[in-house]
């Protein structure tokens, strides 16, 4: 079986902040936060609802991960990012949950799967876990992400929206 799930600092803020953190739980019953991006959750200089829910979430796992390895290190990301990616390639078969273009690049060298916050929720309309993907999507970037009409348009017309 694969191991948990780690999760990258932005689909976590922007779940957190629409109030759709369930849907990670599509994924597996439980999600690992690196040490890393909890870190960059709590350096938020005013209230979020992300830094509410790594600190009351029980299902939000925030572990140690080992240190990126040199390949990781090359793709100079962030320490959130590479933190995720370390747990990737030292838990074989999990999943990463992230959002981050260049990040999703270097897992993809690495062969580690790889989900990002548009695929959760495509996941949730697949599952029947919500009845219309277009609405969470707007909550989504309402709460601060960004994706281009173009992507949300693709992505809406694959399920029939």
């Amino acid at each position: 079986m694969a191991e948990r799930p780690a999760i990258n600092t932005s689909p976590l803020v922007y779940l957190a902040r629409a109030r759709r953190l369930e849907l990670l739980r599509l994924v597996r019953e439980r999600i690992v936060v690196p040490e890393a991006v909890a870190r960059e959750i709590r350096a938020f200089d005013r209230p979020d609802a992300a830094v509410q829910a790594i600190n009351a979430v029980s299902w939000l796992d925030i572990v140690s991960t080992p240190m990126p390895s040199a390949t990781v290190m090359a793709w100079d990301l962030g320490e959130g990012e590479s933190a995720v990616l370390a747990w990737g390639e030292t838990h074989t078969g999990t999943e990463l949950i992230i959002d981050d273009l260049a990040a999703r690049r270097c897992a993809a060298t690495l062969g580690i799967p790889v989900r990002g916050t548009l695929g959760l929720v495509l996941l949730a309309k697949a599952r029947g876990a919500i009845s219309e993907a277009r609405p969470v999507l707007e909550e989504l970037l309402r709460a601060g992400m960004y994706l281009s009409q173009r992507v949300i348009a693709d992505a809406l017309r694959r399920i029939g929206e």
